[in-house]
């Protein structure tokens, strides 16, 4: 009794945490995708186009629904009681990824069309988050 009372008190809160860590990531390491965008700078050449996609991404993500990947991964994490990391990290990463595919199934085909560095920004804050979770919840299921 006592761990499953356990267990129903830190889901939430790791969820919460991961979810707040995955946003973290995406404005940080958004920010500076558009910063060096917008100074011509970067690996990748990013451009202009690159910044206004992650903008334009980010007010989407701003939804209620975006959580539902995510908490789908958990609870199938947590009912097969799965406690590998590579679970967590990866999942994380696939279920942010999907987000653009989610938000763009009313439009032929543009959200297919963002930059890589969208892409790039999404997949590491959702790696971020799946292992945020995995550090606090998701080692014990």
């Amino acid at each position: 009794m006592k761990r499953a009372l356990g267990r129903i008190i830190m889901v939430p809160i790791g969820f919460v945490l991961a979810a707040v860590a995955t946003m973290f990531v995406i404005v940080s390491l958004g920010q500076e995708r558009i910063v060096q965008a917008m100074t011509g700078r970067g690996p990748d050449e990013a451009t202009l186009g690159a910044a206004r996609d992650l903008l334009g991404l980010a007010w989407s993500l701003l939804s209620v629904q975006t959580l539902l990947p995510a908490l789908l991964l958990v609870i199938v994490g947590e009912v097969a009681r799965i406690r590998g990391a590579m679970y967590y990290v990866i999942g994380g990463g696939a279920a942010l990824a999907v987000l653009p595919l989610l938000a763009g199934m009313s439009k032929p085909a543009g959200v297919l069309a963002l930059s890589p560095v969208v892409w790039q920004v999404l997949a590491t804050a959702g790696f971020t988050g799946g292992f945020v979770y995995w550090l606090l919840a998701g080692r014990r299921a």
